[in-house]
């Protein structure tokens, strides 16, 4: 997270956006309620720049830019920031100067995920097995969209959250059984290294439809994630409804990996854009099966819960709950 501002100790509204490798999500909220309004989504293909799509949203929102915080998807630890996913590239001081912002705050897209677990009612969320939450444990959220996004969020002595960003989705991608490997092989041949987001994301989700038909030996027309999805949902393609099933198979074995990895009895949240397109297909799937399959750890994933995030717009309310916990801890340290 870089924040670049004068004065932090705000009123009013401030403006805030989720921006992945495909959408750039924009809104404005009231700092003293909280409340997001002017919600407005655009496709980041359709301007050069962050600096095009701020005005556009400045212009067709009638919104002044004063005070902003957005979360991005790459690496947020200087004051260069080069998508992952995309060809933006800008520097925070750089904007904040051309933009003539007061405050400019930039954190990871999976901070800002984080941060939204705080914000979530009961009825955003559905659970996919385990028990019960520990509030004061860490938390893990995961997410599956142009690419595969994770985030960490532990409680601190003072009642504050922190979210812990990282790079989680391009570690090593682990093959379990014969089908697999032989996956594993065919993606390794295209793009040499194997991570997790070549199979966890939309466009792995096509590389895997790929994968499955040079396995059975088939040849078939490439198909968008989109495309792959809705034949799986309708059951009209059997290639289809396999590969989507292994994409939840897979996207189980990494969650369960991630609950081991910070001991995550607050629970392990699914965000993104999509597996809350394929529920219908989660429930009779592996997922939560190979989730569990830990060897001698089964007992302590079993008792982990996970879940699926409902709730429109979460990233928008992470970016506000940091930006408020920002400026809360910022009116405290004036005192």
């Amino acid at each position: 997270m870089v924040t670049d501002t004068t004065d932090i100790n705000i009123e009013g509204h401030a403006v805030v956006a989720d921006i992945g490798g495909t959408n750039a999500r924009f809104c404005r909220i009231n700092l003293a309620t909280f409340e997001l309004d002017r919600i407005q989504v655009f496709a980041c293909a359709d301007y050069p720049t962050l600096n095009d799509v701020m005005e556009a949203y400045r212009d067709e929102q009638e919104v002044a830019l004063e005070h902003v915080a957005i979360a991005i998807a790459c690496p947020v630890d200087s004051d260069q920031i080069d998508m992952t996913n995309h060809h933006w590239q800008f520097s925070i001081r750089g904007v904040r100067k051309s933009m003539g912002l007061k405050t400019f705050i930039v954190l990871n897209d999976f901070a800002a995920a984080a941060m939204s677990l705080v914000t979530l009612e009961p009825h955003e969320l559905k659970q996919i097995g385990g028990g019960k939450v520990d509030p004061n444990a860490p938390k893990a959220v995961l997410g599956a969209g142009t690419g595969l996004g994770v985030g960490h969020l532990v409680k601190m002595p003072d009642g504050t959250v922190m979210p812990l960003p990282g790079e989680g989705g391009h570690v090593d991608w682990a093959p379990t059984n014969e089908k697999e490997w032989a996956i594993h092989r065919f993606i390794a041949n295209r793009f040499g290294r194997v991570s997790a987001e070549r199979v966890l994301s939309g466009p792995g989700l096509e590389t895997l439809y790929l994968a499955l038909a040079d396995y059975h030996g088939r040849n078939v027309v490439p198909l968008s994630a989109a495309k792959i999805g809705q034949r799986a949902l309708s059951g009209i393609d059997t290639l289809a409804v396999e590969t989507v099933n292994q994409f939840f198979a897979s996207l189980g074995s990494f969650a369960g990996n991630l609950a081991l990895t910070l001991n995550t009895y607050g629970g392990v949240y699914v965000a993104g854009g999509v597996v809350p397109k394929l529920m219908g297909l989660m429930s009779t799937s592996n997922f939560r099966a190979r989730f569990e399959h830990k060897g001698r750890f089964c007992k302590v994933a079993e008792a982990i819960p996970c879940f699926v995030i409902t709730a429109d717009y979460a990233g928008l309310r992470g970016v506000g709950q940091y930006l408020k916990q920002t400026l809360q801890q910022s009116k405290k340290s004036k005192l």
